[in-house]
């Protein structure tokens, strides 16, 4: 399935789809497809060929059809307003808007690389480097982490980064980052994941009696919610974040490295003792 984030012609998705669809039921046609939007097969087929819009009447049922919603319809519905437009300058500006929906690039990190996630320093030496220019200075390195960890600590972060690939060494000698964010995904690195969220979150912790509040923003929220309102906050924090990450890569000149800790978890609920009860016995019955 193609990444929303890659297409500019919202007429991809459609060609996409088709492809699938084709590959898992062979007797699936134009007309199948066309009978789902109200269209012709030989228009449907104009379409996919780029040389035909889609009605605007189909807009709504295209979308049901990709199962887009949220940001990536908003996308989508963007990229076909740029595609109907006439006016050059118009689309330009629908594109740029088109284009601040997108994901920001990340590497994702494979079983082999999750060490970097073993201290909670190590991605801190990484952020370093990216604002001291990549200049390997083991003690100041050392005494500029926040909290400051040991030489040997230092040291071994650097390794850990070559090793694994996430910095490169220059001819100068310097060390450059090879990707700007990071993502783990797969239920076989959550254990990782876990340990090093306890890590940074103890660190958030600390920091309310050893950082200056001037230096620091934390703030909570105890909220009563629903399901629906449950899932809107979940879809907002990440919305909140890919935004974070887009202004980071805006920063032209950063000259510190921040920890940023989203936790969104429950406090109370209605008969929440008789469920936890009930999933405890589950979990003791498997």
């Amino acid at each position: 399935m193609v990444n929303f984030s890659d297409i500019a012609d919202y007429r991809d998705y459609l060609k996409d789809y088709y492809e699938r669809r084709k590959q898992e039921m062979p007797f699936y046609s134009y007309r199948m497809m066309g009978d789902k939007l109200g269209l012709d097969s030989s228009y449907l087929y104009r379409v996919l060929q780029k040389k035909q819009h889609l009605p605007a009447h189909a807009l709504p049922v295209a979308k049901e059809l990709l199962d887009l919603s949220g940001r990536q319809a908003e996308y989508f519905d963007l990229l076909y307003s740029a595609g109907v437009t006439k006016d050059k300058n118009k689309r330009e500006e629908i594109m740029a808007k088109a284009l601040a929906l997108r994901d920001v690039d990340r590497h994702t990190l494979e079983a082999a690389e999750l060490k970097v996630l073993e201290n909670w320093w190590i991605p801190a030496v990484r952020a370093y480097l990216d604002l001291n220019g990549g200049v390997v200075n083991i003690k100041q390195i050392a005494k500029d982490i926040c909290p400051p960890i040991t030489e040997e600590q230092a040291a071994e972060a650097i390794e850990v980064l070559k090793e694994v690939g996430l910095v490169k060494k220059q001819a100068s000698g310097k060390l450059k980052l090879s990707d700007a964010h990071l993502t783990v995904g797969g239920p076989e690195k959550v254990q990782a994941v876990r340990n090093f969220q306890r890590q940074v979150l103890a660190l958030a912790s600390d920091a309310l009696d050893n950082i200056p509040v001037s230096e620091r923003n934390i703030s909570t929220l105890t909220l009563s919610v629903d399901e629906e309102c449950f899932n809107d906050l979940g879809d907002m924090l990440r919305e909140f974040r890919r935004l974070v990450q887009k202004r980071v890569d805006e920063c032209k000149k950063p000259d510190k490295v921040m920890q940023m800790s989203m936790a969104f978890y429950p406090v109370a609920a209605l008969n929440r003792g008789e469920k936890f009860i009930l999933q405890n016995k589950e979990e003791q019955k498997g």
